[in-house]
């Protein structure tokens, strides 16, 4: 390839809208331009790096008996209403109608429709089966951001195991657990595998795969142990609380003006002590959620424990409707005929206070048992740093990260809704047993340039550069130099060596910040200077050391080089 008739738009400066470096570099380096909010166009650099991703992806999938397909990006709204998806995705999937009024959507993932053609597997003879895609995804972020990180169209490559039972899915998780570890490494991309929430995908769990990044999105908590979990599955070791006999009865005591947890403080009652009252509608259910007053709430939790598909917090007209008082002084003391799901952390609590649903008046002496009708228990609180494992009871460390994969086993919710069912050995009807497997090809893309950066630029792993070496032709208007300049970068084609050659009328430095700023591994410079010597100059892009060798040397020594 010639840099002279690359498309490669380099910028001089940062874009102003352009905030996480991989979103600054892939604007300036001429990989990307967006098209609007949300919607990149991929330029060529950005299509070498993208198919080179694609590769060692699709290598690890052949490698474990993946089978590789192509299903549709437009999908039939039908088999999203079986799997009760289609209302439970809400605003973020985009919707249309074709010109005879059927309902269809532009497919965010494609668990429904793997489960659709799963029909046909008939027999547990046929199993296991694990067949996966790279296909757009189409996603109505409301707020997409840092650039290929976020945004409402991206290539996903998705990944589905059949099998007949549980054991096999375990199989099956560990295969592709097995494979995502070693494309983070192949691709040089660090990778955490931490327990996380499955959200709406369902099913019995899953394992994220995360980048720590300060560019990340999610929080991750980790200790010596070993342990690691995202914030919204993450829990700690609580020292044990020594409550006392508390009293007989809850007793009220006024409480003017106090609205907050750390209001009450003053009235002897620290956060430990307190019982949180929040008024959340829970698929349009009104529903008390009880937490100790220190502890924040984690909403993805609550949805996990509820199963809700919607959640939000009620307005003050109708807590004071529901309750008859304002937010400040709730409580669940005596509250009949509303559901209330309550944190592990109160479990046996006694002694407690909590609002007394009179504005201006709390209760003390609250037992959590004798006095509160809790429908369900569960893990609602968010742990912060610092609190001990789980496991190890070291503090637990916070790291900021971004997610670049994530598998889930997901049960038979699927194939039992799209009637993806096969004749088990006692000739009875069962449905499949499903897993679900994804890795973003383009925000992998930009998960190596927010590791893989300098002041300069991009700094490509070879594996993933656009082209492995650049010939820069230090003299252009040089005739012997641009010869010796072009039969080196013949000589490295012939090699197999991926080269780009900078033959443009420029100046050397516009051509070493261009080399630089795309990220190109090394960099070959053929100037006056040397060939006089019979020498060129090699620049490691990683490190911006320099050496001399003997031009008759070079092609071999790249060789070596990239070995």
């Amino acid at each position: 390839m010639r840099w002279s008739r690359t498309f490669i738009p380099t910028l001089r400066e940062d874009p102003a809208e352009a905030e996480a470096a991989s979103h600054k570099l892939l604007l300036r380096a001429g990989y990307v331009r967006q098209l609007t909010a949300g919607h990149y166009s991929l330029l060529p650099l950005a299509m070498r790096v993208r198919a080179k991703i694609i590769e060692v992806v699709r290598s690890e999938m052949d490698w474990i008996g993946a089978q590789e397909m192509l299903l549709r990006a437009l999908h039939p709204a039908e088999p999203w209403r079986r799997s009760g998806r289609w209302d439970l995705m809400g605003q973020e999937m985009f919707r249309l109608r074709d010109r005879r009024g059927a309902d269809l959507a532009l497919g965010m993932t494609h668990e429904e429709i793997f489960a659709s053609v799963a029909r046909e597997l008939n027999s547990y003879k046929r199993l296991p089966q694990r067949w996966y895609q790279f296909q757009t995804k189409f996603r109505d972020e409301p707020r997409p951001k840092a650039g290929l990180m976020r945004t409402r169209e991206f290539t996903m490559k998705d990944a589905y195991s059949f099998d007949i039972d549980p054991a096999g899915l375990d199989s099956a998780f560990d295969a592709f657990h097995g494979a995502y570890t070693r494309i983070f490494d192949r691709l040089g991309l660090p990778a955490l595998a931490v327990e996380a929430s499955s959200g709406t995908m369902g099913g019995a769990g899953s394992t994220e795969f995360m980048c720590p990044s300060e560019a990340g999105e999610d929080t991750v908590l980790t200790s010596p142990c070993g342990y690691a979990a995202n914030i919204e599955k993450a829990t700690s070791r609580l020292a044990p609380s020594e409550d006392g006999p508390g009293l007989p009865a809850p007793e009220p005591f006024d409480t003017p003006g106090v609205r907050t947890i750390e209001d009450l403080l003053a009235y002897d009652a620290p956060g430990d002590r307190q019982i949180k009252t929040l008024v959340h509608l829970l698929d349009g259910t009104l529903t008390l959620v009880l937490l100790r007053g220190d502890h924040p709430l984690n909403e993805q939790k609550l949805a996990d424990a509820t199963g809700a598909n919607t959640l939000q917090a009620a307005t003050a007209d109708e807590i004071h409707e529901a309750l008859g008082a304002l937010p400040g002084s709730l409580g669940a003391v005596g509250v009949q005929d509303i559901p209330i799901i309550a944190d592990e952390a109160l479990r046996g609590r006694r002694a407690m206070f909590t609002g007394a649903n009179r504005d201006d008046v709390h209760l003390r002496g609250v037992d959590i048992e004798r006095d509160i009708p809790v429908t369900t228990w569960a893990d609602l609180r968010e742990v912060r740093a610092g609190e001990p494992c789980p496991r190890c009871g070291e503090p637990l460390e916070a790291t900021r990260a971004i997610e670049i994969g994530h598998i889930f086993k997901l049960g038979d919710r699927y194939s039992r809704a799209l009637g993806a069912e096969v004749l088990d050995p006692d000739g009875r009807q069962t449905p499949l047993i499903m897993g679900s497997y994804g890795i973003g090809i383009e925000r992998a893309m930009a998960a190596l340039i927010e590791v893989h950066h300098d002041d300069r630029g991009i700094v490509w792993p070879v594996a993933v550069a656009p082209f492995q070496v650049t010939v820069v032709v230090a003299q252009s208007g040089d005739e012997e130099t641009a010869q010796a300049a072009e039969k080196l970068y013949e000589d490295l084609t012939a090699a197999g060596v991926e080269v780009i050659i900078d033959d443009r009328p420029e100046r050397a430095g516009v051509k070493f910040r261009d080399a630089e700023l795309t990220g190109i591994p090394y960099r070959l410079t053929v100037g006056t200077r040397g060939l006089a010597e019979g020498t060129i100059e090699i620049t490691r892009r990683a490190t911006g050391e320099t050496e001399k060798i003997p031009f008759a040397e070079a092609v071999k020594h790249v060789q070596t080089l990239l070995t």
